[in-house]
């Protein structure tokens, strides 16, 4: 597979009621290949303007034909959309690759899955219901209807930025809501490539926008008074901003944030299983991700011999360009991130970690010019240590013993996050006893970083409010109105209450 951009830089301009424009300014920004540490692409720098457009178009639409469109409609055109990205799905893939270096093993399961999503969301839209309430004045007839929040705005994470926008997008469209996305600086160009398929599918002018830019259009884009949700993923420290910013003017958020998960193996789980589920939680997608398992807790009768068995596998572990399918760990996807990572692992050794694997840049001639870093195992990690409580978002394991399942429940608790634990054993009374007394909003027993769209997703704590995926998902953009039916049409005592 080649690499896109090689020469030439592409350009793609926002999407904004149904038209592709450039930003008000006419400035633009530049995205890095993290594999080749090349410029690749630039996309327009949005601003408070741009933004300011973008929420008017969602509103217009609201009250033209998306507003009065039947939900079967609704959800024919989001079947039509999912079929578009199963036929686009090598070209989504690869743009994503290019700009945030997952390797395209994973961005291209990711794009074949999301016609699931939508397909999913597609046949709940004509299924969104109201009830019939007995009123206690028997001249009446109540009933509840669930109508569409309105303008939503997204602004979407670099890890997998067409992934997570699916478990937003796709229950705000079955629900009727208009959007307006904004993805990451880093990785614009699959979003806008999306855009395409989303004017393809036939939705109508203003019911999906997209604005490019840096964090001033974010905050702008949070802080606008025509959103009535904003739906965010990324970081706590961020998704804070974005809170106060929606509160000003009491928006609905949905957040999902940061995460420092715990992967708890216990002595008599079956060994090789386990240190594959401890491979994928950290190590896959090069630890960037928001469930990724960054704390080991293992029983201390087998920590020796489980730490030797990671060390081991990771020296086979293939580093390259992401856009070969041998390759297993892909860079960093920007410097910024990679000099945090770097420093991550000083502040662990500095504390009195234990370097066992990793924990440096990589030498190879074919890696030179990318933001690569070893998989990186520290052990003799306490928990009250900064690489134990801070996310690092980076392929660093930080390896805690413990001596007891109490222990065990009470170090993984110990944390500001709780978006995801993991419990490894062969004992189903112990994996469903410690599942429930984990404090986190994705439990796997024996697996780890298994999600699906039919099944709600979110965090406790500083990892977020509010769920994604599933029927809660799709509840998470609607809005119930009570009316009021007086049946009888008697006069009444305009001074009576009832």
């Amino acid at each position: 597979m080649s690499r896109r951009g090689a020469g030439d830089v592409e350009y793609r301009q926002m999407y904004i009621g149904g038209k592709w424009v450039d930003a008000e300014t006419g400035e633009t920004f530049e995205t890095v290949d993290p594999f080749t540490g090349k410029v690749w692409a630039r996309a327009p720098l949005g601003g408070a303007a741009d933004v300011r457009k973008a929420v008017r178009a969602a509103t217009d639409a609201l009250s033209g034909p998306w507003g009065t469109m039947s939900a079967s409609a609704r959800g024919n055109l989001i079947r039509r959309l999912g079929q578009l990205i199963a036929e686009h799905t090598e070209e989504l893939a690869e743009i994503e690759t290019t700009d945030n270096g997952k390797v395209i093993r994973e961005t291209r399961g990711h794009m074949a899955g999301l016609p699931a999503t939508y397909e999913y969301f597609a046949g709940a839209a004509d299924k969104i219901q109201g009830a019939t309430i007995p009123s206690p004045h028997t001249n009446f007839l109540t009933y509840t209807r669930r109508e569409p929040i309105g303008v939503v705005a997204a602004i979407l994470p670099w890890n997998s930025p067409l992934y997570l926008l699916a478990s937003k997008l796709a229950p705000a469209l079955a629900a009727g809501c208009a959007f307006v996305a904004k993805p990451a600086e880093q990785t614009p160009m699959s979003t806008l490539k999306f855009a395409e398929l989303v004017a393809e599918a036939g939705f109508p002018d203003g019911v999906f926008n997209v604005v490019t830019g840096a964090g001033a259009t974010g905050a702008a884009l949070s802080a606008d008074p025509g959103v009535a949700k904003v739906t965010f993923t990324g970081s706590t420290a961020t998704g804070t901003a974005v809170m106060k910013a929606a509160a000003e003017h009491i928006a609905d958020v949905t957040l999902e944030l940061g995460g420092k998960s715990p992967n708890i193996v216990f002595a008599d789980t079956d060994i090789e299983a386990a240190m594959n589920g401890v491979m994928a939680g950290i190590f896959a997608a090069t630890g960037q991700t928001c469930i990724a398992g960054s704390r080991l807790l293992v029983a201390r009768e087998i920590h020796d011999e489980l730490v030797g068995k990671l060390a081991e596998r990771i020296k086979t572990i293939r580093l390259g360009d992401p856009l070969d399918t041998a390759t297993e760990v892909g860079p960093i996807a920007f410097d910024g991130q990679l000099d945090k990572v770097c420093s991550y692992v000083e502040i662990g050794l500095g504390e009195g970690a234990t370097l066992v694997s990793g924990g440096r840049r990589p030498t190879g001639e074919d890696l030179r010019d990318g933001y690569f870093f070893e998989p990186t195992i520290l052990t003799g990690v306490r928990n009250d240590m900064r690489v134990a409580r801070e996310e690092i978002f980076g392929p660093v394991l930080s390896v805690i013993p413990f001596d007891s399942e109490e222990e065990a429940v009470r170090i993984a608790n110990d944390t500001a996050y709780g978006l995801a634990a993991a419990v490894w054993t062969r004992d189903i009374q112990r994996a469903h006893r410690v599942a429930h007394q984990l404090n986190a909003g994705s439990i796997w027993i024996n697996s780890y970083r298994v999600l699906a769209y039919n099944v709600p997703y979110g965090g406790f704590r500083q990892s977020g409010i509010g769920r994604e995926n599933g029927l809660e998902g799709l509840d998470a953009y609607l809005q119930t109105k009570s009316v009021w039916v007086e049946l009888t049409g008697a006069s009444r005592d305009p001074f009576k209450l009832g």
